[in-house]
């Protein structure tokens, strides 16, 4: 491990750190979320995050390696909105806002030519914009982040009624209760 690669973790952490505290400099929109924005979301999330983050948010083993869970995570919107445009550098998390180290918007300032020879973020295999940065980040607030372990409501509102991927959620109730969904 180089100097320069414990200086970008320091400089990484301490953004991220901060980042509820007012130094994202993404113009994004902070209006509140729309039922439309968190339905948009769910969309941009089923495109572009789910391959990693899995339909239910809980990461595991994907494309892009180990993605971490949403639905644990501790990170505010406004975080999220700055991994999603950011990415991760040295990691699988792609960044997706297509000037994201062009103008030290990312993690308190971290430009492209700081980052010197580290890995950058992994780039998309497309860019979102920042309403729907904004969309998935408002997605991922209101219908995964606490929500527990996934359930076969949440499977079939992702998939819609009589998805088989949602059938291994389905439980058993006690005798003579339904199924839950069924």
């Amino acid at each position: 491990m180089t100097v320069r690669h414990i200086l970008l973790g320091g400089l990484l952490a301490a953004g991220l750190a901060g980042a509820g505290a007012g130094t994202i400099r993404i113009a994004h929109s902070q209006t509140a979320a729309t039922p439309s924005n968190v339905e948009e979301g769910k969309h941009v999330f089923r495109v572009a995050c789910a391959g990693c983050h899995k339909w239910h948010g809980n990461g595991g083993g994907g494309y892009g390696g180990d993605a971490l869970s949403l639905r644990k995570t501790q990170l505010t919107r406004d975080q999220i909105v700055e991994v999603v445009s950011c990415g991760r550098p040295g990691t699988g998390m792609p960044y997706f806002l297509r000037d994201a180290y062009e103008d030290k918007h990312c993690y308190g300032g971290i430009s492209r030519q700081d980052l010197g020879n580290a890995p950058l973020a992994t780039a998309p295999s497309g860019f979102l914009r920042p309403k729907e940065i904004d969309a998935v980040a408002d997605y991922a607030m209101a219908d995964v982040k606490g929500k527990g372990e996934p359930t076969y409501a949440q499977c079939t509102e992702f998939f819609g009624e009589g998805s088989r991927v949602c059938n291994v959620y389905k439980t058993s109730q006690p005798s003579g209760s339904p199924k839950e969904g069924g």
